[in-house]
């Protein structure tokens, strides 16, 4: 026994020396750390406690195979998540910075790097498996088709599909591109091959469009009902927009790279994004007020925001909304692990949120991410604040390293008391350090910030590339990957103006106005941003892979405003708003200049780069002819005197410009002599005789309107023989006419039918161009819907309504609307429109668009002439502009909407956003509001004010709103109830009707605000209540004549809404009559009090 005892003493001692000499290396943890900090310790001392710290709850657990770090430390549970994994590699990453500063480091330097570098490159392994999840989301972002957020830790395999889990998280993405930026910056090797460069580029042109890709974001459920819907988030459009910044012309390869390892980010779209996040902010989603996701986007390591104060009314709201004693709640009515919720089941069931209230878990980690913040904004008070509140709540495990518990939760034997008294109950942590169980994105941000708190690594070690840049730096720093926003610039834009012909830059030279042809710019090249679209094909190319290029986007006037060497070419480009191939919109000279001033404006307030843009503007000899030669004389002498639309302009020929301008090498597209070169077109100068006579004359406005308005009419011809329809369309010159017997062809016979002039799409694109010439809108309107056209610039226009909260739906008035909450791809928008507009009229399709457009850049310029419209529905504004017009006329005939040029369509919408007018009838008034759906401040906060008191709910034109689930789900100052407030309203087919509902439902939220007391006893029809107050009205203004017209309310209508005769009294008496019936009952002491 003795000797066995013997023999197990050496065996011990034996194994204590090898793990000693052995303690350096990451694959064997430390069972025995010692602790407590001497006074007066050395930096090496200092960096040992947080590696020994570092090795024992983080790198203990990393994966041999793949690096990742697994979301459970304990059980055989191997998954790992991104995200958490991410803030692992950069807690390994910062600690190796904080090393640098010591030399002679035990290889810990180089090991804790490489740490990070494995892991890093493992993310890269599992997401390149997923190479052809990245081809189809780049053309269609959808969760079936994105890249997986978590996998097995041991294999990279996936894990779970995803039908089963939210995989579609903006944020991971953005995040791991960020890191990647920040990790090489500081030295780190990660890429290795160009394989791997044009997988990069690849991941860059899914985040591009983050600003329209809802997703389930940081906590992987979309919106706060965990019923599996995405969101459009805040804090994924933040991370995105940050890792755009970062990774914008940055080499991969770092110091050791060249041309063909840098990566291209589109600027437009960045800016996009970067829109999309002021707009949003600062709320996180439609269903989020606000959410702690916010922090790690807006602070460290995100730092997404440059506008300091809506800085600081988002953090403001966090904090007031989400701080508790033991941490931040993630949002309000979180059920994630409280006590009530129930595990097994991935969903909630609706209105299961509202058990929530109030007992949500706090998490620890965004004291965290308080204190980092108060570090790199150098401010000690938020600092010691939070480190106060942080120490009490680590624990620690038996060896003493400290633990920031996951989440603290209420225990279901409290829970009842923390929601009778928030706040007076005890919270317990979820673990402990001494269970196994660790938290590990928790332990990472928390050595961060000791790091940076013992200022052994500075907010510059960290952020190499220069996120953060502290307010008062912000004006003088000018850097690729500065997050700053618009700053007041004096910005000079550069301007080339170019004539399309000889003849017409004669002709110009005569009013003073000095232009260049195509030919004499030579040997730089002159291209349509379409043919730069082509150029980009070739980027991010990669077979093996099976990875295209850039998909087919439009490239903004950013974009456009550099030159570019392509093949040895160089190459300037003109704006899209130049593009004839475009929507016909550009064929209308004042909307160009509009469009001229908004690019102007647009290239002053959001122009980042060193050296000046330059913007090419193309006179088209079409530009000039007719009554509108004069505006563009205007706008020409403008330019002439420097200043167009208040932005600061040069003019000079392209070859002076030059050489202050942006030069992006599109190195991409180097071939070698095997390969065939990708063609390119320029733009080629009309070849006219030089001293011919340019023709300004055009038709008088009375022969125009003439020249609009068919010799045929549609309904004869349609049962017309095609041979009979072939005869007159020959035989026909009036363009109205062509384009309605073609499209009689174009339904009977197909798009490829032969005709005189090719075939029948052929001929209606013929009839569109020429129609555009001489501006016969509509002709242009007619060939342009049966040709199906489709402006692509609609879509980013759909995605500005929506990030101000606004719905949209397209379709005719009166008939099915197609409802869009999210944003949509351009095929998808395209086939709504011209889905629902076909049965009513075609030329709605095209209309609808013009709108589209019109309102977004309204919207964005003056967002207060929308004020009160939540849902903005196209078919019924097209029906207000048109009641607008009879109202204008009088007696006289209307004039047409779609003879309309589309700059006076548009200021025909301005006119009837403007605040009303006095003197315009209550009818009139009822009518514009109701088809712009408008409603008064406060409107849905009051209707929810009245579902509180209606237990059955309410109910108007068969539309149902119940009061459960909808105040269990939802808060009073949701969008989400809001909408669906409108939705409710949605199946009234009157504008005027629909003004007097939500005068009802004002009257109503009164009567019950000022008798407390009294709540609804059954379900309100709100159709009802409105017919008993016309009948009191009839009573009133009763007509000798009988009773013919009865059920006409024109009258009611057009009737004041305030006064003794007005129409909230008769509202207000049927409101009390109910009361009187006993359709309302007391719910306190006092049944009689009617105020």
């Amino acid at each position: 026994m003795a000797a066995t005892h013997m023999a197990d003493v050496s065996w011990k001692m034996l194994e204590l020396r090898a793990r000693s000499k052995r303690s350096g290396s990451i694959y064997e943890p430390l069972k025995c750390i010692n602790l407590p900090k001497p006074e007066g310790e050395t930096l090496w001392d200092k960096l040992n406690h947080y590696y020994r710290i570092v090795k024992s709850t983080l790198l203990v657990y990393q994966s041999p195979t793949t690096g990742l770090f697994p979301t459970k430390t304990f059980g055989s549970n191997q998954r790992a998540k991104v995200h958490d994994s991410l803030y692992c590699a950069a807690c390994a990453w910062a600690l190796a910075l904080a090393y640098r500063r010591i030399d002679d480091d035990k290889g810990r330097t180089h090991e804790l790097e490489h740490s990070a570098i494995k892991c890093m490159r493992g993310i890269l392994y599992c997401y390149m498996r997923q190479a052809d999840k990245v081809q189809k989301f780049k053309q269609d972002p959808k969760p079936s088709a994105c890249l997986h957020s978590v996998f097995n830790a041991q294999t990279g395999d996936e894990v779970f599909s995803h039908e089963e889990y939210g995989h579609l998280q903006i944020n991971a993405l953005s995040l791991f591109l960020l890191y990647l930026v920040e990790m090489i910056s500081s030295g780190l090797q990660i890429i290795y091959n160009t394989d791997e460069v044009s997988f990069i580029q690849n991941l860059v042109f899914c985040v591009e469009r983050a600003y329209r890709v809802p997703d389930f974001g940081v906590w992987e459920r979309g919106s706060k009902y965990n019923n599996g819907c995405p969101e459009l988030h805040s804090s994924s459009v933040g991370l995105a927009k940050a890792a755009l910044e970062a990774i914008n012309g940055f080499n991969l390869f770092g110091n050791q790279g060249c041309s063909w390892s840098v990566i291209f980010v589109d600027f437009d779209a960045h800016n996009r994004n970067r829109q999309t996040l002021c707009s949003l902010l600062p709320r996180e989603s439609r269903s989020h007020n606000t959410d702690a996701a916010l922090l790690p986007c807006l602070s460290y390591p995100g730092f997404a925001l440059d506008d300091e104060v809506l800085f600081g009314q988002t953090l403001d709201k966090i904090i007031r909304k989400l701080k508790g004693k033991y941490g931040f709640k993630r949002f309000l009515r979180d059920g994630y692990r409280t006590a009530l919720e129930d595990r097994t089941r991935r969903y909630y069931k609706p209105a299961e949120i509202k058990l929530f209230d109030g007992i949500e878990c706090e998490f620890p980690i965004f004291f965290i991410f308080m204190i980092i913040d108060g570090i790199f904004r150098g401010n000690p008070t938020q600092v010691k604040e939070y480190q106060d509140l942080l120490d009490p709540l680590l624990q620690h495990t038996p060896e003493g390293c400290p633990v920031v518990p996951k989440y603290y939760y209420v225990p279901a034997d409290f829970v009842e008391a923390e929601q009778r008294s928030p706040g007076s109950q005890r919270r317990f942590p979820s673990n402990n350090g001494r269970d196994g169980k660790l938290f590990l994105w928790g332990q990472a941000v928390y050595i961060i910030a000791k790091l940076l708190a013992d200022k052994l690594v500075s907010p510059k070690d960290l952020d190499p590339i220069g996120r953060y840049v502290a307010p008062q730096d912000q004006r003088n720093v000018s850097m690729r990957f500065s997050n700053q926003g618009p700053l007041e610039n004096d910005l000079v834009v550069h301007v080339a103006l170019i004539a399309e012909s000889q003849r017409l830059q004669v002709f110009l030279n005569t009013y003073g106005i000095q232009t260049q042809t195509p030919q004499q710019v030579e040997p730089i090249q002159i291209w349509a941003q379409k043919e730069l679209v082509k150029a980009y094909f070739h980027l991010g190319v990669n077979e093996k892979l099976g990875l295209s290029g850039r998909p087919d986007r439009p490239i903004g006037c950013l974009g456009t405003s550099k030159i570019y060497r392509i093949l040895g070419k160089t190459v300037v480009c003109y704006s899209i708003i130049f593009d004839l191939s475009d929507f016909y919109m550009s064929q209308d000279v004042m909307m160009l200049i509009d469009d001229i001033k908004n690019a102007l404006q647009f290239i002053k307030q959001y122009w980042k780069m060193h050296g000046r843009p330059l913007f090419v503007v193309l006179i088209r000899e079409d530009n000039i002819r007719g009554s509108r030669f004069n505006p563009i004389l205007d706008m020409l002498a403008a330019f002439r005197k420097g200043l167009v639309g208040g932005v600061k302009v040069h003019v000079d020929r392209v070859q002076t410009l030059i050489s202050g301008a942006v030069v992006e090498q599109l190195d991409f597209l180097s071939i070698t002599e095997t390969e065939e070169a990708p063609v390119f077109k320029s733009l080629e100068e009309l070849d006219l005789p030089k001293h011919s006579k340019v023709k300004r004359q055009s038709s008088t406005p009375n022969a125009s309107e003439l020249e609009q308005q068919p010799d045929v009419n549609i309904n004869d011809w349609k049962n017309k023989s095609t041979y009979e329809i072939l005869q007159k369309l020959n035989d026909c010159s009036c363009l109205a006419s062509q384009v309605l017997l073609s499209s009689i062809l174009l339904k009977r016979e197909g798009p490829n039918f032969i005709t005189k002039e090719g075939t029948v799409a052929e001929h209606i694109e013929r009839i569109y161009r020429r129609a555009g010439s001489r501006k016969l809108w509509l002709v242009l309107r007619y060939s342009a819907a049966f040709a199906q056209k489709f402006s692509s610039s609609i879509t980013p226009h759909i995605t500005t309504l929506l990030v101000h909260g606004k719905q949209v739906t397209l379709g005719a008035f009166g008939q099915e609307e197609a409802v869009i909450s999210n944003p949509l791809s351009p095929a998808v928008i395209k086939d709504m429109i011209y889905d629902k507009c076909r049965l009513q009229d075609e030329r709605e399709a095209v209309l609808q668009q013009e709108l589209v457009i019109h309102i977004g850049w309204i919207i964005s310029n003056s967002p207060e002439l929308f004020s009160g419209m939540l849902k903005i529905r196209i078919g019924w504004i097209i029906h207000a502009m048109k009641y607008e017009l009879q109202i204008r006329a009088g007696e006289m005939p209307a004039k047409d909407l779609y003879q309309m040029s589309p700059s006076e369509v548009k200021q025909l919408l301005l006119d009837i956003l403007q605040p009303q007018q006095p003197g315009r009838s209550w009818l009139n008034r009822r009518q514009l509001d109701g088809s712009l759906n408008r409603t008064p401040a406060g409107f849905y906060d009051r209707v929810w004010q009245i579902l509180e008191r209606t237990p059955n709910g309410l109910i108007v034109a068969g539309r149902f709103l119940p009061q459960q689930p909808t105040l269990s789900d939802m808060t009073m100052y949701e969008m989400n109830f809001s909408l669906l407030v409108e939705d409710m309203l949605q199946n009234i087919d009157q504008p005027q009707y629909r003004q007097i509902i939500v005068e009802l439902l004002m009257v109503i939220s009164v009567i019950l605000e000022r008798n407390p007391e009294l709540e609804f006893q059954d379900k309100v029809d709100l159709d009802k209540v409105v017919q008993e107050a016309f009948h009191d009205f009839q009573k009133d203004h009763s007509s000798p004549k009988g009773a013919e017209n009865q059920s006409d309310m024109t009258a009611f209508y057009n009737t004041h809404p305030l006064g003794k005769k007005g129409t909230c009294s008769y509202l207000s008496k049927a409101v009390i009559t109910l009361l009187l019936e006993g359709e309302m009952k007391s719910s306190h002491d006092d049944p009689c009090t009617i105020s």
